[in-house]
């Protein structure tokens, strides 16, 4: 069943509403790790056809060049040396006023953007010192005479233009160091690009911006992979104890010679519905069942052919039905049965969603429901732990010892049984 939602990317909408709220997230945490190995493969994918694409391009470049001459108006090839024509100036000199004009041009951009820092340093540093002034000023305008309100703005005035005349001279001492700075930046640059020019044939251009888009991939990549980590990390802690009891299906050794189609059927005697059953052994067709139930009468006839042979609902080494078990009985139902039980009570039902059952669970603060998926050779719980067992007994004798979850810690503690007579599960055995 879980496999069959993470091939489809979908989930029925009744079916996730039979799973709670941890439920959900595993599932969803899935999904999301089924989506992004995806797009992995997507992405290599795409990648491997795009280098293809340019060896093909590069290969039919390569094939297709072609040399067209430039002839004057005598029709011959034209012809021009650089450096013997009249007004013609060498190489060297060409190549040295190309290098000056990019250093410089380099230079005076960096002095751009070095005043501007300068200049908002200034701006902000005067502005600063004219607000405190103003302030000062202001405070002790209130505290004087009216009088001396005149003389107080004349002060005001000669303070501000004494520091305009500051800011203007520190503006000054500014522009000569950033002028000198993009003259002595000018030169460095200068050299440097010289240098470039001569070790240009045994250096490689590294392209800055794809390392870092590289390192951040990486970065990505990682994250997820602790994440997943973790998740299989948790999901190996619960399932340990269940590897070393041998109680894990993929384990069990000792069910491969056994074949489950010559089990014996167990019907129920219809004049007397006690949990003692009789037994008979006829052979059953093989039956192709569709993805989820559609009826009542489909459900039960899963049950008997799949499920009877497989012992489901009965008691350990006999012909009881379980104590816990119960019919094709709805959510409501199985909370009324729990209403009155103390915590850690709980039942089996066989569920309408999915080719399986739902365990009914009393919790102090109300109910839990965990569907069972039973649509393969073993029985586990869907969306919760990855625990595989070979019968669904095996599977509620582990959880009385064992927690279901790891944030629930819910342990099935006493057997919530019948109320009816005939009881709930009487046509499953009819």
């Amino acid at each position: 069943m879980l496999q069959q939602i993470l091939h489809d990317m979908y989930i029925d909408p009744e079916l996730l509403a039979e799973l709670n709220d941890e439920q959900k997230h595993i599932l969803f945490y899935k999904m999301r790790e089924e989506q992004l190995r995806r797009w992995r493969e997507r992405e290599e994918k795409e990648q491997r056809e795009e280098a293809a694409l340019k060896r093909t391009a590069r290969f039919k470049q390569s094939n297709d060049r072609r040399v067209q001459w430039l002839h004057g108006s005598d029709g011959e090839i034209w012809v021009w040396i650089m450096g013997d024509s009249p007004g013609d100036k060498p190489y060297e000199q060409i190549s040295e006023e190309l290098m000056a004009e990019r250093a410089r041009q380099q230079a005076q951009k960096e002095a751009e953007e070095l005043w501007k820092q300068k200049e908002a340093e200034i701006t902000k540093k005067f502005r600063d010192a004219m607000a405190k002034e103003k302030a000062k000023i202001v405070a002790e305008k209130w505290k004087l005479e009216i009088e001396d309100r005149k003389a107080a703005k004349l002060m005001e005035g000669k303070i501000q233009e004494e520091l305009k005349k500051r800011e203007e001279e520190e503006r000054q001492r500014g522009e000569e160091q950033i002028r000198q700075q993009e003259e002595l930046r000018a030169k460095e640059l200068y050299l440097s690009l010289k240098q470039a020019q001569q070790h240009s044939q045994h250096s490689e251009h590294e392209d800055q911006e794809w390392k870092e888009q590289l390192r951040r991939s990486k970065a990505a990549d990682e994250e997820r992979s602790h994440k997943a980590r973790r998740a299989r990390d948790e999901y190996q802690r619960q399932s340990l104890r269940a590897i070393q009891r041998g109680k894990v299906a993929g384990l069990s050794n000792l069910f491969k010679g056994t074949s489950l189609s010559n089990e014996p059927e167990i019907k129920l005697n219809s004049n007397n519905p006690s949990p003692l059953m009789t037994l008979t052994t006829p052979v059953r067709k093989a039956w192709e069942c569709p993805s989820r139930p559609i009826s009542r009468e489909i459900l039960i006839r899963w049950f008997k052919e799949e499920q009877l042979p497989r012992r489901a609902g009965f008691e350990r080494n006999t012909c009881a039905v379980a104590p816990w078990f119960h019919g094709i009985i709805s959510r409501q139902e199985a909370e009324e049965l729990l209403m009155n039980k103390s915590e850690g009570a709980f039942l089996v039902r066989v569920s309408e969603k999915i080719w399986g059952y739902a365990l009914s669970y009393r919790q102090q603060s109300g109910f839990k429901h965990f569907l069972v998926d039973a649509s393969g050779d073993f029985y586990s719980f869907l969306g919760v732990d990855p625990n595989r067992h070979v019968t669904l007994t095996d599977l509620i004798d582990f959880h009385k010892e064992e927690i279901i979850t790891s944030s629930g810690g819910e342990l099935l503690l006493e057997p919530c049984g019948q109320r009816k007579n005939p009881p709930d599960y009487n046509s499953l055995f009819e």
